[in-house]
């Protein structure tokens, strides 16, 4: 299978801190989405997120600074064992955060559906 990566640039004026647990913490992540979330904050812990639209768990997690996940989508032709690499960086500055955003593995035929998500 094909697969494509998009990246993403954004800036918050918010704490790194702040922009981590929108990220990581269910109850905040549900407000934000308006969607059903259950977020591990473990290393190897699952999450399901969008009322379970996307599922996966967490490979890597440096609090402030790095989010690296393993995402599978509910989606028609998305194969059932297929993962892909989705990693958040954080770089505060005094005015907020920049999250670089890098996602890997996404099948070349959801790029254009998922891109913009």
């Amino acid at each position: 299978m094909k697969t494509k990566t998009i990246k993403q640039q954004v800036f918050f004026k918010a704490s790194s801190d702040e922009v981590y647990n929108l990220l990581m913490d269910s109850k905040k992540h549900s407000a934000f989405t308006g969607t059903d979330t259950e977020i591990s904050k473990a290393s190897k812990g699952k999450f399901t997120v969008y009322d379970g639209y996307c599922h996966g768990y967490n490979i890597e997690l440096i609090p402030k600074k790095k989010i690296v996940q393993a995402w599978h989508f509910a989606e028609d032709g998305w194969p059932d064992d297929h993962f892909s690499i989705c990693t958040f960086e954080f770089e505060p500055s005094p005015s907020g955060t920049k999250l670089s955003f890098s996602y890997t593995g996404v099948p070349e035929h959801k790029y254009q559906a998922l891109k913009n998500g």
